[in-house]
């Protein structure tokens, strides 16, 4: 009996002992599972964003139309055709006007033709009145003759400078209607590409009237030169500067940066809405040849640089908790704080001044449930 007793305790001894260690491990919290980043060293920046999306557009772009309204007879450039400085983009009917300009040639002709009549008397009538003094002097004509001769040859000479005024008078009238004749003529002032034609042949078209913006005929712009125009915060206008660097991102260019420098700062404030007041900044593309392929009217963000650290000790700005605080994972799986001082800071890192050593990890996943000093934690595996 004394031997079954003692295996029936040793027995026992082992199920109680099986159902305290399943109690306690039961009662063990579940590790908590997290995103961690090493602190590491790089560059940070500081920098200032656009509020909403900027816009790339032309160093030169013009909206021209003709200065006299007319029917238009000549069309010779369509949309995307890359036109040189002087080139013919529209020609309004001004068969009118062409033949006034005829009759003002003619007319033109005719006036020089009358003065060279004119000042040919005025030679002939100036050597009589020579010749008519000289006899004078030898006794032989009488001065009165002399005299008379004297007098026609300041007439004629008056005529021929009379002549002489009316032809100039023929040349402006000829410079005028040629004048009126340009107008009928578009012509491109710089060299560029025709973003758009707003008329067909045949129409008729009218300058805007004063205080009332109508579309231009031809919208021209040249897009060798692009620069791209973004809203800042007010907030944030009063720190930038003229030449600061920039990074610039495209939606149609994914995943790549442009380098750029500040170019223009607006001198006023744009109020589209009265709690969302902005300064219009714009910037510069460093590389030209980066825009071959870019089309004004691409949306476009820019990234002013204000400062920046060069390769110092840093953590994912997500990592940042109130208070300059951050949480650790230690050696022993548990979650610790600890507060750091902080220098630079963006939207993606944050530069340590103190309180963290390269290769510490810092929970980036934040906001999880039971994300707490002290609790269990994992390392959750990258996708």
């Amino acid at each position: 009996m004394t031997a079954k007793r003692s295996r029936f305790f040793v027995l026992l001894l082992l199920i109680v002992g099986g159902v305290g260690a399943l109690v306690w491990w039961l009662g063990q919290p579940t590790p908590v599972a997290v995103k961690v980043a090493e602190v590491n060293r790089g560059n940070v920046q500081d920098t200032v964003a656009n509020t909403r999306a900027g816009t790339i557009k032309a160093c030169r772009r013009a909206g021209v139309s003709p200065s006299v309204s007319g029917q238009i007879d000549g069309l010779p450039v369509t949309e995307g055709d890359v036109v040189k400085r002087g080139d013919l983009l529209m020609a309004l009917w001004n068969e009118d006007i062409q033949a006034q300009y005829q009759l003002a040639q003619s007319e033109a002709v005719a006036a020089e033709s009358r003065a060279a009549q004119a000042c040919v008397r005025a030679e002939v009538a100036q050597r009589e009145a020579e010749r008519q003094r000289k006899l004078v002097q030898q006794r032989l004509g009488s001065e009165e003759t002399a005299d008379r001769a004297d007098g026609e040859s300041r007439a004629q000479q008056a005529a021929c400078k009379a002549a002489q005024a009316s032809t100039q008078v023929s040349q402006s009238q000829l410079d005028v209607v040629r004048a009126a004749m340009s107008k009928t003529r578009l012509t491109a002032p710089f060299d560029g590409v025709v973003a758009e034609v707003n008329g067909e042949v045949g129409e008729i078209v009218t300058p805007s009237p004063v205080g009332i913006p109508t579309p231009p005929a031809i919208d021209l712009m040249d897009i060798t030169c692009l620069y791209v125009s973004a809203p800042i915060d007010e907030v944030d206008a009063p720190r930038i500067r003229l030449q600061m660097p920039a990074n610039i991102s495209l939606d149609a260019f994914q995943g790549k940066i442009f380098p750029g420098s500040v170019r223009r700062i607006a001198p006023y404030v744009t109020e589209v809405e009265k709690q969302a007041r902005t300064v219009d900044v714009e910037v510069d593309f460093d590389c030209p040849e980066d825009c071959l392929g870019m089309l004004p009217g691409y949306s476009a963000d820019i990234e002013i640089i204000l400062d920046e650290r060069i390769d110092v000790a840093r953590i994912p700005t997500e990592a940042v908790l109130e208070g300059s605080r951050v949480l650790l994972l230690n050696a022993d799986s548990l979650l610790e704080e600890r507060t750091v001082e902080l220098g630079l800071s963006n939207w993606a890192w944050s530069e340590v001044s103190a309180g963290l050593q390269p290769g510490e990890q810092v929970v980036v996943s934040v906001e999880r449930d039971g994300v707490e000093v002290g609790a269990t934690a994992t390392v959750e595996a990258d996708d």
